[in-house]
């Protein structure tokens, strides 16, 4: 049986009360756990770990006042020893990126299961770094996205369309090989000339190759 001195002191916040209800039921079943409080903004959790400095704290990404990450930044800033599992109801490369610059311990989707969470909290209380597998392919697009800062990151469809103007072809040419209108063309043309910085084709075809965007 786990003693009081070695259960690993948990914080919850998240301004869904119904969500931050289960994930606290989650915590107070697990007998290698004590939930030290439950709060329901970034403000209060933050106020609560400089209080209270529990082993870890749940977060949601999206909360009022403060948001996860600014709780995660102070946490980091203030040298606190409080380690975090944020949560995200949005899944993107950049919170994901970002969370694990800041020092998340863990990182993984509000849809997970309750027992996944637990899971998550009990690896980082022993030190551990946990990502979701939903958080793993995001996270690693932006990785590759930032180690490549030349490269602008275009659609698929914009990489069709820059390639048919490499091949001399006008905005009608292009809308009848894509199956689509020329408006839409030229909306994805003027959205390759900004991401791009240039302001006409021929420079686009210029710019494109010369960051290796173009065979």
């Amino acid at each position: 049986m786990t003693s009081a001195a070695e259960r690993v002191r948990v914080l919850v916040a998240d301004d869904h009360p119904l969500f931050r209800e289960a994930v606290a039921r989650a915590v107070r079943e697990r007998p290698e756990f004590e939930l030290v409080r439950e709060v329901a903004d970034g403000r209060e959790a933050l106020d609560a770990i400089r209080e209270l400095a529990p082993d870890v704290a749940v977060l949601d990404v999206k909360m009022p006042i403060l948001d996860g990450l600014q709780v995660l930044n102070a946490i980091t800033r203030e040298g606190l020893p409080t380690r975090a599992v944020l949560l995200t109801a949005y899944l993107d490369g950049p919170i994901a990126f970002e969370a694990v610059a800041a020092g998340a311990g863990a990182v993984l989707s509000k849809e997970a299961d309750r027992r996944a969470i637990a899971d998550a909290v009990a690896a980082v209380g022993r030190g551990e770094t946990v990502l979701g597998a939903e958080v793993q392919s995001g996270l690693a697009a932006e990785i590759r996205l930032r180690g490549t800062p030349d490269r602008p990151p275009l659609s698929a469809r914009e990489q069709e369309v820059l390639r048919y103007v490499a091949e001399g072809q006008s905005a009608p040419q292009i809308a009848e090989a894509l199956v689509l209108s020329p408006t839409t063309v030229r909306s994805h043309l003027q959205s390759l000339y900004e991401k791009l910085g240039v302001s006409d084709r021929a420079a686009a075809v210029a710019e494109a190759m010369r960051r290796g965007l173009l065979e």
